[in-house]
C-alpha cells in the first residue's frame, strides 16, 4: 500500500504531466499512459465484454488522445480520457447488432460452477446485460472509483442523474445476480 507521501507525489507528477501534455510533450504522454492504461483497458473490457474488441478500443483511444493533445484544455486529464474511452466504446457497441434494452423478466443467465473464475464470469455476464447507460455509470463508480461529479462530467449528465444511473444499475445487477447468490449463500 502506498504511503500518503507517495500518493501525493504521484498526484503531483500526474498534474505536471497533464500540464506538459497540453504543450505536446511525448514524455508527459508516456507518464499519463503508464498511469491510466490499465484502468482504461479494464473499462473497455467491461464495457465491451470481449478481449479483442477491448484491445481495439484501447488502441484507438490512446491514438485519439495523442492526436488530439492540443485540444485538451481541462485540468482533469482522467475525465477527458474516460470521456474519449466512453465515446469509442459506445461507437463500437452501436456498430454491433442493435442493443436490446433489458427486460427484468426475460434475462436468464446460464449457471456457472462454484469457483471464483466462474463467479467472475457470471458477474461480467450480468454487467453486459445492463443497458449501456447504466453499465458505463456502474463501471466508472464501482470499478474505476470515480466520484459522482466526475462520472457526470464524463457522461455529460447531471450529478443527480449519475447517482440515479448507478443506483438503478446496482438494483438491476442485484436482480440479475440473485440466482447465483441463492446458490452460494442459500436463503439467508
Amino acid at each position: 500500500m502506498k504511503s500518503f507521501d507517495e500518493i501525493r507525489n504521484e498526484q503531483e507528477q500526474i498534474k505536471q504531466a497533464t500540464e506538459e501534455f497540453r504543450l505536446g510533450s511525448a514524455e508527459a504522454f508516456h507518464i499519463l499512459y503508464t498511469h491510466y492504461s490499465q484502468r482504461v483497458y479494464r473499462f473497455c473490457l467491461r464495457m465491451l465484454g470481449n478481449k479483442d474488441k477491448a484491445e481495439d478500443a484501447f488502441q484507438e483511444i490512446f491514438i485519439k488522445v495523442f492526436e488530439n493533445a492540443k485540444m485538451f484544455r481541462s485540468d482533469n486529464f482522467g475525465a477527458w480520457l474516460f470521456t474519449i474511452a466512453r465515446h469509442i466504446c459506445l461507437n463500437m457497441i452501436r456498430l454491433e447488432k442493435p442493443h436490446q434494452e433489458v427486460d427484468d423478466n426475460s434475462i436468464k443467465l446460464s449457471y456457472v460452477e462454484r469457483d471464483d473464475i466462474g463467479l467472475k464470469d457470471f458477474v461480467q455476464s450480468a454487467i453486459m446485460h445492463l443497458p449501456v447507460s447504466l453499465r458505463e455509470a456502474l463501471l466508472l463508480r464501482e470499478y474505476e472509483d470515480y466520484p459522482y461529479e466526475e462520472i457526470a462530467q464524463i457522461l455529460g449528465i447531471s450529478v443527480s442523474l449519475a447517482k440515479v444511473r448507478v443506483h438503478r444499475a446496482r438494483l438491476l445487477l442485484k436482480k440479475l445476480l440473485e440466482p447465483i447468490a441463492k446458490e452460494y449463500y442459500g436463503n439467508r
